[in-house]
């Protein structure tokens, strides 16, 4: 019976660690050996050894993306963490309809991210310059995804809008694990308001914060999705994401090799800033 059970359970690991090989792992691996090569995606190609990795460290628009990327995600995981949190506060007090606020708030995160991302392009395009000419703000007459300078924060909103949903979800769920006691017992040492958030709540939620920052700045630095349905990294390449610059240059561009080498220079700069992130989170919560 327990051989029966064992070989059970190793059927339905095989078929899912061989579709894991052939999906995720082959390709990885090819990706890795194109990085080494003038491979552009069809045809011939030869070796090129380091060159590839050489020239990512001198090309100025790979330089600009990975600038830009960093600066979306690090601002983006700010806005999103801060406005979930206090939505996440909120939606965990004694109030009316806690339910439907809930599944309200959790709604931009079951649509899509092209869908979200058109349908924030229309409202950037048409509707906003519209309501700000009927508003004499002259500042918003234009589209703000058309102005280099300010194209990033439409991309911005869009990404902490649709990432809000689940952080909220996440946040909720570790205020809901904090004793009444905690509060009751901080009530009567005179702890309310900000005092009973930063010296009771923050410090026993600081699991739950880990785990939002480190998908926010892994989600960000990922980007894409947005991208593509807002600016197709325009204009003048001021919203290019290192994800969407693989994407085009490697796809369309005849630079397979060469962003091959940039993908896995990212995969490494990805593992880095998470290990770094959660290594940092781990000192934190033992110091607490």
């Amino acid at each position: 019976m327990k051989n029966d059970r064992k070989r059970t359970f190793l059927l339905i690991t095989i078929p899912i660690l061989a579709l894991f090989i052939c999906f995720n792992t082959i390709p990885l691996i090819r990706g890795v050996y194109y990085s080494f090569t003038n491979f552009k995606g069809f045809g011939s190609y030869d070796w090129v050894g380091l060159r590839n990795y050489m020239d990512l460290f001198t090309d100025s628009r790979v330089g600009k993306s990975y600038l830009f990327t960093f600066k979306l995600a690090v601002i983006s995981t700010i806005v999103t963490n801060v406005i979930s949190l206090m939505l996440a506060l909120a939606l965990n007090s004694k109030i009316r309809a806690k339910s439907f606020f809930r599944g309200a708030y959790f709604l931009p995160n079951i649509l899509g991210s092209l869908v979200v991302g058109y349908i924030f392009n229309y409202f950037f395009t048409y509707i906003l310059p519209a309501m700000a000419d009927m508003a004499g703000i002259d500042s918003l007459s234009t589209s703000i995804l058309s102005n280099p300078n300010r194209a990033w924060i439409g991309v911005m909103i869009v990404c902490a809008w649709q990432a809000i949903a689940m952080n909220t979800i996440i946040y909720i769920s570790g205020l809901q694990t904090v004793p009444e006691d905690v509060y009751e017992a901080g009530g009567l040492d005179g702890a309310t308001g900000w005092k009973q958030f930063r010296y009771l709540t923050f410090p026993l939620i600081i699991p739950f914060f880990s785990i939002n920052m480190v998908l926010c700045v892994k989600n960000f630095l990922m980007v894409f999705d947005q991208i593509m349905a807002l600016t197709k990294g325009g204009p003048a390449q001021s919203t290019e994401s290192i994800s969407y610059l693989i994407y085009n240059n490697g796809m369309s561009g005849g630079q397979f090799g060469f962003q091959s080498a940039n993908a896995v220079i990212f995969f490494i700069v990805i593992v880095a800033v998470s290990v770094a992130q959660t290594s940092f989170s781990g000192k934190k919560e033992e110091q607490l």
